[in-house]
């Protein structure tokens, strides 16, 4: 009961946090989103699919494997073991003990602990790091740890090398942080081979009659990648099915109308049908890759792909997405999809690796095998948990080379453990994309002020003393 509270309140604390942020900066993102399951009931979209299966698990990262009792025992002391302390709230946890292999750290989020000399480590989550309450003076045998999954635009401030490197340790969606989370979005490799959603190709060529070759479903409108003005371009060249907010000329069903029914069996079914997928990012950022990469992968679509510069890295096969970034125009995309549409041949050679089962690409395959956290498996941890769990080890090998008379390890995080380049517009011609969004203009401006934001924190910070918010702000503008 306890392991099931638990996953709820984690679950909860992260919509909380978005939600509290989003409103903070005045932007509106509707994400048709997760973790709900529906059904879909209209026959009329349900070509290619002989019968409605099982309604598939919404992702729910919180999935907790059944642990030792230890690791669920709540206690108010710590019992003698190194303390790790939440200083953003995520876990809701007021005291408990974690079990990582043979150590054993207590995990709190109650801050009357920050003067506990059983503290060791402090815990961040990215969304909540902000200058209004940080643990100064810092202590030098406080260790600063990160969990940050999100995009750059939930706090711009990490992104930079003077505020990443304040930190010890590290869980990013960069493949170089300390805990990598760039699978974040991805069960496993059994998913992608899965044939339950896929349309055969006869059938989606009979259902081109009333469907675009295209599919594009977004609410999160004008982020920091700017693919709705790529969008728009590219519509003007080839036909596209546009379900969301952003850019909508198709309605999807009223059930299927919620912020929250991505994962649910119906809209799968929805999306199934389509030859391709526009895969666009929010952000264009290394490794930082999401579902909406994964999804058409695993129900048989082409996503046609923007966002990771290091995407080919992440690919199922070298043919398995057409890239955005192999083509010098809106224009020259469009010619391609649709030579690709008239040609069974040449689009089959991009799904031929899921018909086949075969998944060539070893970086991909050893990253699942090898990350210490699962995706919707009760089996194994979370990366929550893993993120806690990696802490409490290194605390504890500090203190066994403290026990033999040794120094202990310092680790600091690199500025490539969270790392994203300064957002860029597409330059396209008016009236098609007119350069008058203020949301469009706004992330260029919060990209650099970042910058001196990151500065000043990091000036105050070394200063090892409380500060005011407004010292902080007379920092950033005092140019």
């Amino acid at each position: 009961m306890v392991r099931i509270q638990r996953r709820k309140f984690l679950a909860s604390c992260l919509c909380i946090t978005a939600t509290i942020f989003l409103l903070v900066t005045l932007q509106v993102v509707v994400e048709l989103g997760k973790f709900e399951r529906m059904k879909f009931q209209d026959s009329d979209l349900q070509d290619g699919h002989t019968e409605m299966e099982e309604v598939p698990q919404p992702l729910n990262p919180f999935l907790k494997k059944e642990a030792l009792a230890l690791n669920r025992k709540k206690t108010s002391d710590g019992d003698g073991y190194p303390v790790m302390l939440w200083w953003s709230p995520l876990t809701g946890e007021t005291g408990r003990l974690g079990q990582c292999g043979a150590d054993t750290c207590f995990l709190t989020i109650n801050r009357t602990y920050l003067h506990h000399d059983r503290t060791k480590a402090l815990l961040f989550y990215g969304t909540d790091f902000n200058i209004d309450s940080l643990p100064l003076p810092r202590k030098a045998y406080h260790d600063w740890a990160l969990f940050h999954e999100e995009s750059p635009k939930n706090n711009y401030k990490l992104f930079h090398k003077p505020v990443i490197t304040l930190f010890n340790y590290t869980a990013t969606f960069s493949r170089h942080s300390h805990l990598p989370l760039t699978t974040q979005y991805l069960e496993g490799i059994e998913v992608l081979k899965s044939l339950q959603y896929l349309v055969p190709l006869q059938s989606k060529n009979n259902l081109r009659k009333r469907l675009a070759p295209l599919v594009y479903v977004q609410s999160d409108c004008d982020p920091p990648s700017d693919r709705d003005s790529y969008v728009r371009e590219l519509m003007t060249y080839i036909e596209v099915d546009s379900y969301g907010e952003c850019l909508r000329n198709k309605d999807l069903p009223p059930q299927l109308k919620s912020p929250v029914s991505m994962d649910a069996d119906g809209f799968y079914r929805i999306i199934a049908q389509y030859k391709f997928i526009l895969a666009f990012e929010n952000a264009v950022c290394d490794d930082y890759i999401t579902e909406k990469f994964w999804r058409p992968l695993k129900l048989g679509v082409v996503p046609v792909y923007y966002g990771s510069p290091s995407i080919t890295d992440w690919l199922p096969s070298n043919k398995s997405a057409i890239l955005v970034s192999e083509f010098s125009h809106p224009r020259e995309l469009a010619s391609y999809i649709r030579r690709l549409d008239h040609d069974d041949r040449l689009y089959e050679a991009y799904v031929e690796w899921k018909l086949k089962g075969e998944i060539s690409n070893q970086r991909l395959l050893t990253a699942l095998r090898e990350r210490k956290w699962g995706v919707q498996d009760i089996n194994q941890d979370n990366y929550i948990d893993a993120f806690e769990c990696m802490v409490c080890t290194k605390v504890w090998d500090n203190i066994r080379l403290q026990e033999r008379g040794l120094p202990p390890k310092r680790w600091k995080a690199e500025d490539t453990h969270l790392s994203c380049p300064e957002p860029t517009t597409f330059a396209f011609s008016p009236p098609r994309a007119p350069r008058g969004s203020s949301l469009r203009e706004m992330w260029v401006r919060s990209f650099e002020q970042s910058k001196k934001e990151a500065q000043a924190l990091r000036w105050l910070v070394d200063r090892n003393q409380n500060f005011s918010a407004q010292e902080f702000w007379a920092l950033v503008f005092k140019d």
